[in-house]
């Protein structure tokens, strides 16, 4: 019980950041998704576990897109980047292991994965 609502912390807290970042940036659909997707781990159907990953590998894909962006931006400033893509670039990796968490055995038997 115990490892799986710990599995899931990092896939609730990958969406509640990516809904901040979409939030920032004025995309209200965004930030909507993100909720909803949070809200569907509570059904736990193989759908729900496959439709998340998909959704957290394009976070990470948006967390990438959004790096190279401000990249470009302060290197024309003349600014450091360094530190950006650190924190950019973990906060992508994470979401990225956040989706690959459902192949895990305790989220394979919540979601019933085993017979896919």
């Amino acid at each position: 019980m115990i490892a799986k609502v710990l599995l899931h912390i990092p896939i609730v807290l990958s969406f509640v950041v990516l809904g901040a970042h979409f939030l920032r940036y004025g995309h209200e659909i965004g930030v909507i998704g993100s909720l909803v997707l949070i809200a569907l781990l509570f059904l736990r159907q193989p759908w729900v576990a496959r439709l998340v990953q998909v959704a957290l590998v394009l976070g990470a894909l948006e967390w990438v897109r959004t790096l190279i962006g401000l990249m470009q931006v302060r290197a024309a400033m003349g600014e450091s980047t360094t530190r950006m893509v650190i924190i950019l670039g973990s906060v992508a990796l994470v979401t990225l292991v956040s989706a690959l968490l459902f192949q895990t055995r305790p989220l394979k038997k919540v979601y019933r994965l085993d017979s896919l």
